[in-house]
């Protein structure tokens, strides 16, 4: 326990975790008194898969309507958003849905987050990207997720694409915590490996990255009565512990192994005890650096996100150096000194990353450097995240991060001048 956290923890309002578990739902939602839902997927699990066709059927026998939407995309648009919210609320007759249904990766969950916000009143998303009102009132969000990674299920934010300039914008209130996250790890066991490393790195990021990231009492809330993120506390570092060890032992073992069950239901742990952590804490560098690649490369959140950490954890490592041997010894890694010690972690993520077919740099991503000024430049807009790297000097930590990860270059950070910094901090 650490007295001088300031704690403000928002967890899912019901969270449920077992295989098999999708069948309670139905049921469930009826006791809630809901009585008409938007479901909201993609193509592939209404053709490919029973489970759209069995809840609604189950839920119908119950008294629940249910309105499918299956336009779901990755890495969904502003422009989507909006025409899903033109196409449903023509399907609803103008009746108005008591609660969203959402199945799928990250992408359909932030969909169906920012669904819940448009569909009331049919105003285009881009308005609520400044934050909602009290005259705001979500629909009620119930979500279901298909990979092991995202942790959108108990997340505050729906992050979308801007078309016009290829940049992420989040739509971001505690409102948007879905009322219930239901993890069946049965969801996930025919996943691609590739979407299995994707999700997997994603979920290690989110726990290496929110136990690293700044205190809670250091956390600039703007003085928001009810912040959606607000730093680390010796709660959310409780959640992340767990998640990482749970990747260490799980993550390679079910990118090798798909059918491995035991593996499988490992995972769908590790990602949301890393989304109860990150969803409370936040994150930092490591995202904010990883969201511009996204927009210079449109290759995945997951890759962009592996691409960067050891580069990121490196440049943090003189700041956070008890965190990063603690989680050197979860990895089974010791060195003579802490130095030491940070460095072979980083070589061993680094290292992992390879094993899971994923480029361990900005090159092999196809990024020039003559891209690296403004790649650093885009990664420091994003400000709630720059903020939140606890380093002295931001700028000249995401340039070095940058420039490192184009290299693939792991250099050592002079001690002596970690220590003098330290004393400004």
């Amino acid at each position: 326990m650490r007295t001088e956290d300031l704690i403000h923890f928002c967890p899912p309002g019901r969270l449920i975790i077992g295989a098999g578990s999708r069948a309670e739902l139905p049921a469930l939602v009826a006791h809630l008194g809901y009585r008409k839902g938007v479901f909201v997927t993609d193509r592939f699990f209404v053709t490919s898969t029973r489970w759209v066709d069995e809840y609604v059927k189950s839920a119908s026998l119950l008294g629940i309507e249910t309105i499918v939407f299956d336009g779901g995309e990755p890495d969904p648009t502003t422009t989507l958003c909006d025409s899903a919210t033109q196409s449903v609320r023509e399907a609803l007759k103008g009746a108005a849905p008591d609660h969203v249904v959402a199945l799928g990766g990250g992408s359909n969950i932030d969909l169906a987050k920012a669904l819940c916000i448009t569909l009331p009143s049919g105003r285009p998303v881009r308005d609520f990207v400044g934050g909602l009102t009290s005259a705001d009132n979500p629909i009620p969000l119930i979500a279901l997720p298909t990979t092991a990674g995202t942790g959108s299920e108990a997340t505050p934010g729906a992050i979308l694409l801007d078309p016009n300039n290829a940049t992420k914008v989040a739509v971001m209130d505690n409102s948007l915590r879905p009322q219930i996250a239901l993890i069946d790890p049965e969801f996930t066991f025919t996943c691609p490996p590739r979407v299995t490393a994707d999700a997997g790195i994603d979920a290690l990021t989110h726990a290496i990255e929110s136990y690293l990231t700044l205190d809670s009492a250091q956390y600039d809330r703007n003085g928001h009565p009810d912040p959606g993120y607000s730093g680390r506390s010796s709660l959310t570092m409780l959640f992340a512990r767990e998640a990482i060890s749970l990747c260490a032992r799980f993550l390679k073992r079910c990118y090798d192994h798909g059918d491995d069950v035991e593996a499988r239901t490992g995972m769908c742990y590790a990602s949301i005890y890393a989304a109860l952590s990150y969803g409370s804490a936040g994150l930092n560098a490591m995202h904010g650096i990883a969201y511009a690649v996204a927009g210079l490369t449109h290759r995945s959140h997951g890759t962009t996100n592996a691409v960067v950490l050891p580069y990121a954890m490196e440049a943090l490592s003189p700041y956070r150096p008890v965190e990063m041997v603690e989680i050197a010894q979860i990895f089974g890694i010791c060195g003579e000194n802490p130095d030491d010690t940070s460095r072979a972690l980083c070589e061993f993520l680094r290292d992992l990353v390879a094993d899971l077919g994923i480029p361990t740099n900005l090159r092999d991503l196809g990024i020039g450097e003559g891209s690296l000024d403004s790649l650093t430049r885009d990664g420091l807009t994003v400000t709630r995240l720059a903020k939140s790297f606890p380093v002295p000097d931001v700028e000249e930590a995401y340039s070095r991060i940058v420039r490192n990860a184009y290299h693939g270059d792991l250099g050592k950070f002079p001690r002596r001048e970690a220590n003098k910094l330290l004393d400004r901090i």
